[in-house]
């Protein structure tokens, strides 16, 4: 079992979440991820910095912790040639320490180049294509590639690693998990759906497998409820919500009628040990073996002491019921 930390950049500015990922590593975790996003989800967050600056600070500034993007969406606002490039760089970086988690996408960070936004089903298409091009562009040389969406012209990534960073592939359906299995190294989910955990390795998927859980952390439980539906609201409106809106204030609206009793039965929060156990043993029970903790609490150096001394060690000692 393997623990790590998410780093919400859209809830704290780049130089804070430089200063959480060496907090990650100094509280214990084993890797932290951090999303790839162009707009925060709510008008509360307001933040989004560039994810690759921001991992090469961090690979400067620590010495053991894994990095990962949780998760990269490697077409429409990128090119997977860039990506590539941007990936590459970041395992030469972290001497190694880096996982390239990708994704099918969402409008709110898309769309921002004016070239649309296409059905789930041509975006899955395009997330095949663009594995294929990282993966060739990692293999060294100069390749050219034509597919039906993509194209390459006699490209090359001349800094590579020893290694090529392993790929996880973000799933929440039969489409997706097909993706993770044949041409990703992992899994990637935001849900402790064991079904899809089962569709992954019936596809002959036999990877990692990162679930990001969600809690708060305060010290007592109404601060953390409170703290949680302002900042991760979002979360309830369910993935087909998610990757379908533009805009903040879209999300503002689509999340208007979320209660905080809602996130209260939806998510750990508050001190007790007990019930965050509880919430991440269901991923566990899921089959995921990389647990990503998101932390919606109001005090997150708090919540780094509370998981050095409290948390991690029964954290890691759970296995599945």
């Amino acid at each position: 079992m393997q623990v790590g930390f998410k780093l919400m950049a859209e809830t704290f500015d780049p130089r804070e979440i430089v200063r959480q990922a060496v907090e990650a590593e100094r509280a214990g975790f084993d890797f932290v991820e951090v999303s790839d996003h162009y707009h925060p989800w709510l008008y509360s967050h307001g933040h989004s910095g560039f994810v690759w600056s921001m991992l090469a600070a961090a690979a400067a500034r620590t010495d053991r912790i894994g990095l990962a993007t949780g998760v990269t969406c490697p077409f429409v606002r990128y090119h997977p040639a860039i990506i590539a490039q941007a990936a590459a760089t970041t395992a030469v970086l972290s001497e190694g320490r880096f996982t390239l988690g990708l994704g099918s996408g969402e409008r709110l960070n898309e769309h921002v180049v004016g070239g649309g936004w296409p059905s789930v089903t041509i975006r899955h298409q395009m997330l095949r294509e663009a594995i294929d091009i990282i993966r060739l562009l990692w293999s060294g040389g100069y390749h050219s590639y034509e597919g039906k969406h993509l194209t390459l012209d006699d490209a090359r990534v001349f800094d590579l690693p020893d290694v090529p960073p392993t790929i996880a592939v973000a799933a929440g359906g039969t489409e997706a998990v097909g993706i993770a299995a044949e041409l990703g190294d992992g899994l990637f989910a935001t849900e402790a759906d064991p079904d899809l955990v089962k569709a992954y390795a019936g596809a002959g998927g036999s990877g990692p497998r990162y679930g990001e859980v969600p809690l708060a952390w305060a010290r007592d439980e109404e601060s953390a409820v409170e703290s949680a539906h302002r900042l991760f609201r979002f979360g309830l409106t369910g993935w087909k919500v998610q990757a379908e809106l533009p805009n903040p204030i879209n999300f503002e609206a689509a999340a208007s009628s979320i209660r905080t009793e809602d996130v209260r039965d939806a998510m750990a929060c508050g001190p007790d040990v007990r019930r965050h156990l509880e919430v991440a043993g269901t991923f566990v029970d899921a089959g995921f073996d990389h647990l990503a903790l998101i932390n919606a609490g109001p005090d997150v150096d708090g919540f780094f002491e509370f998981f050095a001394n409290e948390l991690s060690e029964p954290l890691r000692a759970l296995t599945a019921s």
